[in-house]
């Protein structure tokens, strides 16, 4: 669903990632539309932790659409502020602030234009990641 990830783990800084210089260490809550706020390119999301093999991402959504994906295992978006604007499987999917979408694995699915707000994103990571 991203461009890319500064590959943050909690409580490390990525290399040449954005602002503030170190995230809070494990167990410290994060402010995620802060994070999101100071990415310097919108869909280049940022490595918040992991749960396993899964990362936990957010991303600031900027209005402009994305290239269609898919992905071998299920997505989760959850829309903390804004609207995610979503066409799955050739389907038109509003997602609103508050709101989390399962995206399925395998399943089609782009942004449409209008998306914009703060999306934490939740997936599994490729082999070698």
């Amino acid at each position: 669903m991203t461009q890319g990830d500064t590959g943050a783990e909690v409580g490390t800084r990525s290399a040449g990632g954005p602002g503030p210089a170190d995230l809070p260490g494990p167990g410290e809550p994060l402010a995620l539309a802060e994070l999101a706020a100071v990415l310097p390119d919108a869909w280049r999301s940022r490595g918040l932790g992991r749960v396993g093999s899964t990362a936990v991402k957010v991303a600031r959504m900027d209005g402009l659409p994305l290239a269609e994906e898919s992905h071998p295992t299920a997505e989760a978006l959850l829309v903390l502020d804004g609207l995610l604007a979503l066409e799955v499987a050739g389907e038109p999917v509003s997602v609103r602030a508050g709101e989390l979408f399962l995206v399925p694995a395998h399943t089609p699915h782009r942004v449409g234009p209008g998306s914009t707000g703060t999306l934490l994103i939740v997936e599994a990571e490729a082999a070698g990641n």
